[in-house]
């Protein structure tokens, strides 16, 4: 994978977490739903009514469309693992933002994700 390829993966890597940053504020704010309290098109209008939910969509399809772009440059077997490294950015915000407690064991994952990552990438 080439430089600029490179930079268009990080990017979109990027996007996906802001991404699922705000959603994970936004829903905060939504409040939990459980199937007592479910009703759809509430939510759908909370949903609407809430910025962070909103911000956090769209970096979703702005993310969807850098991945439809180096799609058409970096084989699906190389991206697909690659965009897993929204994994590792979730697990660190989730506990420093979100003060998440994550148990050694999915550290030791995370590692794992990073290594699996470095080496569908790795080129000889």
């Amino acid at each position: 994978m080439g430089f600029g390829n490179i930079v268009m993966l990080i990017i979109t890597v990027l996007t996906g977490s802001i991404g699922q940053f705000f959603l994970k504020k936004g829903a905060t704010k939504l409040g939990e739903v459980s199937g007592s309290n479910f009703n759809f098109v509430s939510h759908v209008l909370g949903i609407i009514m809430i910025p962070e939910l909103l911000v956090g969509l769209a970096c979703y399809a702005g993310g969807a469309v850098l991945y439809i772009l180096i799609l058409t440059r970096v084989p699906l077997s190389v991206l697909a693992p690659s965009v897993a490294l929204q994994y590792v950015i979730a697990m660190i915000v989730g506990q420093y933002v979100f003060g998440e407690i994550i148990p050694n064991y999915r550290w030791f994952g995370l590692g794992m994700i990073i290594c699996g990552v470095m080496l569908v990438i790795w080129k000889k």
